[in-house]
């Protein structure tokens, strides 16, 4: 369910300069993500399908989310395998927007054969973890310290959710 006064909508590069201004606030955070720098347009046209970009707009017009997938591998094996990232503006937390996201993303993954939607996620990063879990999402495991971020050795908590139609 869609909060009100939100519309999800298909992502379009119109839409980019306020998907990486959010992005840029998810890395501020130091709980989103590895990644210390918003990727390029270019960079994340190619690395995210574009069949599951899906942007929240508010009643101004205004982008105030995000989410996407990326394929987790090319080996045909894994074809229905990707990793997902949803992203909310802070502005808008605590809305729901997050649940209506995902649930946008598990629908279009549900219908276009992607048997299993991964997320890698800091444990520290409580909210992302119960919406992944309310999602239908489950911890596989714990990758210990499998990156750095700015000097610091990360955890990061494997979650999946198996599609019901495989």
């Amino acid at each position: 369910m869609t909060p009100e006064g939100l519309v999800l909508r298909p992502m379009s590069p119109d839409d980019w300069t306020r998907v990486a201004d959010i992005h840029a606030a998810g890395i501020a955070t130091g709980q989103a993500t590895f990644e210390t720098s918003v990727p390029s347009w270019e960079a994340f046209d190619q690395g995210k399908l574009d069949a599951h970009r899906t942007v929240a707009v508010d009643v101004g017009g205004q982008v105030v989310g995000w989410c996407a997938v990326s394929p987790v591998s090319a080996r045909p094996a894994y074809a229905g395998v990707v990793e997902s990232s949803v992203y909310v503006d802070p502005s808008a937390a605590g809305r729901g927007l997050g649940t209506a996201l995902l649930a946008r993303l598990v629908a279009s993954t549900e219908s276009a054969d992607i048997w299993t939607v991964q997320a890698g996620i800091f444990p520290e990063n409580t909210a992302s973890m119960r919406l992944h879990e309310r999602a239908g999402f489950r911890v596989v495991g714990v990758r210990e310290r499998i990156a750095q971020l700015k000097g610091t050795w990360r955890d990061v908590a494997l979650l999946e959710r198996r599609s019901t139609h495989s």
